[in-house]
């Protein structure tokens, strides 16, 4: 995934390079939105964070190998834990789960095996504990694959320091159950709109969550 800053002096057009918003959650203790979006043809995904007081300003952009599926912001530490994947067609449900810093915009993959997993809900259950909930693997031979996902909770104690390809197969190993693949593109539709306009004319902030 590749970060870069963009509209450092708060253009008019904050969400320019997002394509279309697919997922937006906030974080209304620091005022700071992340919005997903998908981009035509071969274009990469996108990742925007957006800090929101009397208008939108961007903070980076970052592009992503796969379409995003789930995000969450850490509840204490300058963090925002990005899930994303999707069925490559054939076989194999891949994917990624990402770090990103919020000050500077730079992602750690943290899935150890090579293809990940499509991860498809993200939330943060403490400080500590991240619950991930994941497809499977694949779909040989499981007629309910794209209909149920493992969920597992992955603990660090401080998850500023987490390095890349950290988390194994064991990490990310937990139960089975029905896993919806959800659609959020018309919430997020809805809430990039009130996010583009001024302060002024729209109540706080508010967003679709994942």
């Amino acid at each position: 995934m590749t970060s870069f800053s963009a509209d450092p002096d708060g253009s008019d057009a904050p969400f320019t390079g997002i394509g279309d918003p697919v997922l937006v959650v906030t974080d209304k203790r620091r005022s700071l939105v992340a919005v997903a979006g998908e981009r035509e043809y071969d274009e990469a995904e996108t990742v925007g964070l957006f800090h929101v007081t009397d208008r939108a300003r961007r903070r980076w952009l970052l592009l992503s190998r796969y379409p995003v599926t789930a995000m969450a912001f850490h509840p204490t530490l300058p963090l925002l834990a990005v899930g994303s994947g999707e069925y490559d067609g054939g076989y194999f449900f891949e994917g990624e789960l990402l770090l990103v810093h919020l000050e500077t915009g730079t992602a750690v993959s943290l899935i150890e095996h090579h293809l990940g997993r499509q991860v498809l809900g993200l939330e943060w259950l403490s400080h500590q504990e991240l619950r991930v909930l994941m497809a499977p693997p694949d779909d040989w031979k499981d007629g309910k694959a794209h209909v149920e996902g493992h969920t597992a909770v992955v603990h660090r104690s401080d998850w500023t320091t987490v390095e890349a390809k950290s988390l194994t197969g064991r990490d990310l190993a937990g139960p089975r159950g029905p896993a919806p693949r959800l659609d959020h593109r018309e919430a997020a539709k809805r809430a990039v709109a009130r996010l583009a306009v001024p302060q002024t004319r729209r109540h706080g902030i508010s967003g679709a969550h994942g």
